[in-house]
């Protein structure tokens, strides 16, 4: 596995096919019959038509929705790049198996089921819920060598779209990425800047409040990380080995594997957006199966969106990550399908239309 190539990681985890575009197309005549002027749903309707296409249905119903918060511990916070201590990585973990964290209270009232997955957290956590899949017990200090080994960076991948596929078994729809990992803002500055070629300057964010100071010196390992290990902008698992994180690249293989199940996709903040780069380098078939939930207030979410070329449908000024803003847009997913399946056709209503 170690020498995995990227066409190999692709093989693996199978085609990512086309989106129908006849669903597509029947879907935005569908939506230009109902009582409203043609568009004046505006990202509702945008939303509709491509649910249409990656489930091959008109009026998709989307009842299942599994949020997938993948946790794992960073060397790099050895160097101070984070406003918390490590320890608080798995005590947040427990607190999403007993149903108390921010994305649990949101998940629950948006109808969504929330999985936690250990794949990198560096102590040994046993829970009854829990998904074990550790692969390591954290990354390396990313400022001093590589984060991890290429079997490592492509076993993390592997394991998300393992764990895509079991939860596609069970009747999972619709996927939330989320993500704990104490310090993993600094990899996503990272992964953003190697792979756009923007320097840590404009990448680097405050991620969990650090001060000017701190800011400065976050960026400075972040160039310290890229110059040391040289990771290859045209071999994303290089970058994810190099500078990444576990939790990256299981978000990563969870997103590839979603949609070679041909499930879509909602994208949290900027961890889940950078792992959504690290995909679509992988397989750029990946990317029409992706819903950009919002702009968190992480200074990079937004120059990832960009790079990505999608278009969040929030902007709420948060910056928690764990799938938060994943799930507060599901209400909006909805509101796309509830469209479809309950609104009135101007013939259906007797409403005069509108000239065409």
């Amino acid at each position: 596995m170690g020498d995995w190539s990227l066409e190999q990681v692709r093989e693996h985890i199978g085609t990512i096919r086309l989106l129908d575009t006849a669903a597509a197309q029947a879907a935005a005549a569908y939506l230009d019959t109902l009582t409203k002027p043609p568009g004046s749903l505006g990202k509702l309707e945008a939303l509709a038509i491509q649910l249409a296409g990656i489930t091959g249905e008109m009026k998709p119903v989307l009842t299942k929705k599994s949020v997938v918060v993948m946790a794992g511990d960073h060397g790099v916070c050895e160097e101070g790049v984070s406003a918390f201590p490590s320890e608080v990585t798995p005590q947040m973990v427990l607190n999403f198996l007993n149903g108390g964290a921010a994305v649990n209270v949101l998940a629950r009232q948006a109808g969504a089921d929330v999985q936690c997955v250990d794949i990198g957290v560096a102590v040994e956590l046993t829970h009854e819920r829990l998904l074990a899949r550790n692969i390591r017990r954290g990354t390396a200090n990313m400022a001093k060598g590589p984060a991890m080994s290429r079997e490592e960076a492509v076993r993390s991948v592997l394991t998300g779209a393992e764990i895509a596929a079991e939860l596609v078994r069970q009747g999972t729809q619709l996927f939330i990425t989320g993500e704990m990992g104490i310090g993993n803002t600094t990899p996503s500055a990272a992964i953003l800047s190697v792979l756009s070629g923007r320097p840590p300057a404009e990448t680097a964010g405050r991620g969990t409040g650090i001060t000017d100071e701190k800011l400065l010196h976050k960026i400075q390992v972040l160039e310290q990380a890229i110059r040391i290990n040289r990771p290859r902008a045209d071999d994303p698992i290089d970058v994810l080995a190099k500078v990444g994180g576990l939790e990256i690249g299981g978000l990563a293989g969870l997103i590839l594997g979603a949609a070679a199940q041909g499930r879509p996709v909602v994208i949290d903040g900027f961890i889940s957006s950078a792992a959504a780069f690290i995909a679509t380098a992988i397989n750029p078939a990946v990317l029409p199966y992706l819903i950009a939930s919002h702009v968190s207030q992480e200074s990079g979410h937004r120059l990832l969106l960009q790079e990505l070329g999608l278009s969040p449908m929030l902007e709420m000024d948060m910056r928690l990550g764990e799938g938060t803003g994943g799930v507060l847009s599901l209400h909006l997913v909805d509101a796309a399908c509830r469209i479809m399946q309950e609104m009135a056709t101007f013939e259906s209503a007797g409403v005069s239309g509108g000239a065409t």
